[in-house]
């Protein structure tokens, strides 16, 4: 595993960790890395991941989320030469018995060549999300437009975009090839032009809930406020302060109606062109327009401009309730709490949770049905990840971590319940 290389200058100052969680500001942030300290507080603005991730984790050590997401170590060291300020008190520098444990199977994982990807599966997948695209327009083409064929043809190209959108993950995680310039261009033309929407807003929030995942104020996957209160705090919360204009309580019930159906319509239609915009980005705001050109083109012969359109926001409606039940089984029911500064192994094994693996839930999820092994490893290709499985088991079971893997029906079941759950809680500590 590699080290930050040490700087000619021997004399570098000592720190506490009580010195070093005082530079956790705007203005002034330090982290840790391999018992090194950094001053990122400028350089945070260059952060190719965004500044946000530097400031989430100001104060803290970073080394397993900095081993996590580099892929190419040594040529990420040569930044931080540059901005090393000391070293962390050697009686403060002590890995935990987990924490040691769990480098040990990162090693472990690496020698077996767990972060090699297959290009076989990869190609695959690419091949299989074009054919899908090509039999929803073959579908219009061969036997019109009848509303049985239309409803066909959508199952078809729903499923291309729910696949490209599992597979623009893979390349956004730079876990397919060694080159990181071919993932992000590949990553661009899944996400831009295949799906019309933006690779950097992804980057943006992907990269921010992987570091603090299903922590208050840091994770955005899971600022759902006001429309769902999650966790067991934010709900005490606002109870307690009589906030929030709707039945909380309610909300296991109108999640049906909220959710599933609108978050992508909103996303990819609201959100993601405001952040374009406010950033001018415009070059990717050329390729989402690309898109909309592109879907028109395809569909325009047999259903003109308006009904092509009208087509694009079916598929996107029912790809919405596709992503939001898959990305949120792992999650939502898990813990929901402010960042309480876990390590890195417990950190995801509180936030994350595993669906049962078979072909179709491999299928269905992008593998995402193996959150935990993903967490921990985000750049691992997820072709492999069901060969990290038995060994994270083992580290869990030898530390009593609990590792829940479950049935995509009790995953999905599981979302409501939590639902149900916090909204009582709110509604008790309203009434109070």
């Amino acid at each position: 595993m590699c080290k930050t290389e040490p700087q000619k200058n021997k004399t570098l100052p000592v720190y506490s960790w009580e010195e070093i969680q005082r530079h956790a500001t705007k203005d002034d942030r330090w982290i840790v890395i391999n018992g090194y300290v950094y001053d990122v507080s400028t350089w945070s603005k260059k952060h190719p991941g965004g500044e946000k991730l530097l400031a989430n984790c100001a104060g803290q050590d970073a080394t397993d989320a900095w081993i996590a997401f580099h892929n190419d170590k040594r040529a990420v060291s040569k930044y931080l030469g540059a901005l090393r300020v000391g070293l962390l008190r050697p009686e403060e520098n002590k890995e935990s018995e987990l924490i040691k444990d769990f480098r040990d199977l990162r090693r472990t994982v690496e020698d077996m060549g767990l972060f090699k990807a297959s290009v076989p599966f990869f190609g695959f997948i690419m091949i299989h999300i074009f054919l899908l695209e090509f039999l929803g327009w073959f579908t219009v083409y061969q036997f019109g437009t009848g509303w049985l064929t239309l409803f066909i043809a959508s199952l078809f190209l729903v499923s291309a975009q729910a696949q490209a959108g599992w597979a623009q993950h893979d390349y956004g995680h730079l876990s397919v090839f060694n080159n990181s310039t071919v993932n992000h261009w590949i990553h661009i033309f899944l996400l831009n032009f295949f799906k019309g929407v933006s690779s950097s807003w992804w980057n943006y929030r992907h990269y921010l809930h992987h570091a603090k995942p299903n922590r208050i104020r840091k994770d955005p996957d899971i600022r759902l406020a006001p429309l769902f209160l999650l966790g067991d705090k934010i709900p005490v919360e606002w109870g307690k302060k009589k906030k929030g204009g709707l039945p909380y309580n309610c909300q296991h019930q109108y999640w049906f109606l909220v959710m599933p159906p609108l978050l992508l319509p909103l996303y990819f239609n609201f959100e993601v062109p405001y952040f374009l915009y406010s950033r001018k980005l415009y070059g990717e705001m050329f390729w989402m327009f690309a898109f909309f050109v592109r879907y028109v083109c395809m569909f325009y012969p047999f259903l003109g401009v308006s009904g092509a359109l009208a087509l694009y926001v079916w598929v996107r409606f029912l790809e919405s309730h596709w992503f939001v039940w898959t990305t949120q089984m792992n999650h939502i029911p898990m813990d929901v709490d402010y960042d309480q500064d876990y390590d890195w192994v417990t950190a995801q094994l509180k936030a994350t949770c595993n669906v049962d693996q078979s072909l179709f839930n491999d299928w269905f999820s992008g593998h995402l049905n193996f959150q935990i092994e993903h967490h921990l490893f985000p750049t691992m290709p997820r072709n492999n990840l069901h060969r990290a499985t038995p060994l994270v088991k083992s580290l869990c079971q030898k530390h009593e971590l609990d590792y829940q893997s479950k049935t995509l029906y009790r995953a999905m079941a599981d979302i409501v319940g939590c639902l149900k759950v916090s909204g009582d809680m709110w509604y008790e500590a309203y009434n109070m």
